[in-house]
């Protein structure tokens, strides 16, 4: 057997290391690589003893910076955090699942090793996912991030509903009465955006869903647009109008009346890594249980 080409020579580990699960995970990668004569890099505040095996630990805010690849151990919260390391270095992530649903990190931890030493060889499938750019604009200050499955505006500190204005390209759209709007990617049409009762898009479709949360008129429907638009949103003042702007689960801060959300295309985009057997709709009959009622018989063939 020829020996493995030296891909990746640099690899990022990154996962919570206080769930035991992703621990045990993150060492027997880290073994594996090792074996195969790759530097391993993993954040400094990682708490996983690793005996004598050679890891090198640095800020994980830098880790992008030092490694050819990014390997995130653990459910999708753990890969869009991966994604926001990768995203401004241009470099891939691969996804190993130990959540508990798993659309993005799709490797299972039996196959670990297999799957991995695929990708060391040049065994995988390139997928690059676009990223949303959001700008929180309040006079001269700017508040910036990006985010991989969404941007959602949501009520905050207040029982009462949202009163909001959309706007895209310029044009007026809408004044929206509910817990708030889900702005999300492709990638993010399976997330929270799917529960407002968003559409499932197929990754590759160059295209936005703006889903409201829970609108006070049922004719307030999801919308889907094209990616290349610039989506703004304003509240409209009433009582206790307090709201928060979240990018893939992390604040970016308070939207006032006054203040402007502006959410365009991010400039770069993210390389997820998949298996070479990799097939999107599998991902769905599986992760979302489709034929998978009552009826089915113990037996029957599934995925």
């Amino acid at each position: 057997m020829s020996p493995a080409p030296q891909q990746f020579k640099s690899i990022a580990l990154v996962g919570n290391h206080q769930d035991a699960r992703v621990s045990e995970s993150i060492l027997i990668l880290a073994a594996h690589l090792h074996s195969r004569k790759r530097r391993v890099l993993l954040g400094s505040d990682t708490e996983v003893d690793f005996g004598s095996l050679p890891i090198e630990r640095h800020p994980e805010q830098t880790l992008g910076s030092e490694v050819e690849l990014i390997v995130a151990v653990g459910g999708d919260g753990t890969m869009l955090n991966a994604a926001r390391l990768a995203a401004p270095y241009g470099i891939p992530v691969l996804g190993v699942n130990r959540g508990r649903l798993g659309f993005l990190a799709d490797i299972s931890p039996a196959d670990i090793r297999e799957r991995l030493d695929d990708v060391l060889e040049g065994r995988y499938v390139k997928d690059n996912r676009a990223m949303l750019q959001a700008k929180l604009i309040r006079g001269t200050e700017v508040a910036e991030s990006q985010a991989l499955n969404d941007v959602v505006v949501q009520k905050w500190q207040t029982g009462r509903m949202l009163d909001f204005e959309t706007w895209i390209d310029g044009r007026y759209v809408n004044s929206h009465g509910g817990d708030g709007l889900v702005i999300a990617t492709a990638t993010g049409s399976t997330a929270y955006a799917l529960s407002c009762g968003g559409p499932i898009l197929y990754p590759e479709l160059d295209a936005v869903v703006l889903a409201p949360i829970c609108p006070h008129t049922l004719s307030d429907r999801p919308i889907v647009i094209r990616s290349s638009s610039s989506i703004e949103v304003r509240l409209v003042e009433r009582p206790d109008a307090n709201a928060q702007v979240i990018c893939d689960g992390v604040s970016l801060g308070e939207l006032l009346v006054g203040d402007r959300l502006v959410v365009t295309r991010a400039s770069s985009n993210v390389t997820l890594l998949h298996p070479p057997d990799h097939d999107y709709y599998r991902i769905l009959r599986s992760k979302l249980r489709w034929g998978r009622g009552d009826r089915m018989m113990p037996g029957s063939a599934t995925d």
